[in-house]
């Protein structure tokens, strides 16, 4: 039965995108209570099974919605300790939890689904699995737990 075992998940790496402080966030669209904001990332790395340096360049596209959650949609690419380049579009949500007492705990959901393409031969496997993110926001990064959704 399809619906009785929910997937196993493997631990893949942990990427940690740097962005600046939230001043130099570029705002690019206020209506209606909500706002979009491009978030640059400025570099960072990738742990793991993988292992790398987030490349200079990318970004966040966060949307602040009227009931206190975000949409984020990330765009970056990486260099492996090989000199492979992986693509890597991660989008997400974060938002306030509740505790038992139906009082908000700060912004403890934060889930993504991240997507990879490369040309390398042998992270093919990057772009045939589903993987899905942990994440956390801190005041300089933004670090993501990555998990491959098993069978």
């Amino acid at each position: 039965m399809i619906g009785a075992t929910p997937p196993a998940l493997r631990f893949v790496f942990t990427i940690t995108a740097l962005v600046p402080d939230a001043s130099d966030f570029i705002p690019l669209e206020d209506r209606s209570g909500e706002q979009l904001d491009f978030i640059p990332i400025t570099g960072g790395s990738v742990e793991g099974e993988i292992s790398g340096d987030i490349i200079p360049g990318g970004g966040d596209w966060c949307v602040t919605r009227s009931d206190e959650a975000y949409n984020v949609e990330a765009r970056y690419l990486f260099r492996t300790a090989e000199g492979e380049v992986v693509d890597v579009v991660n989008v997400g949500v974060l938002r306030h939890l509740t505790d038992s007492d139906n009082s908000q705990v700060d912004m403890g959901y934060f889930l993504t689904t991240p997507r990879f393409r490369t040309t390398s031969p042998r992270l093919q496997w990057l772009t045939r699995s589903v993987f899905v993110g942990r994440a956390q926001s801190l005041p300089s990064k933004t670090v993501i737990d990555v998990y491959e959704v098993l069978q």
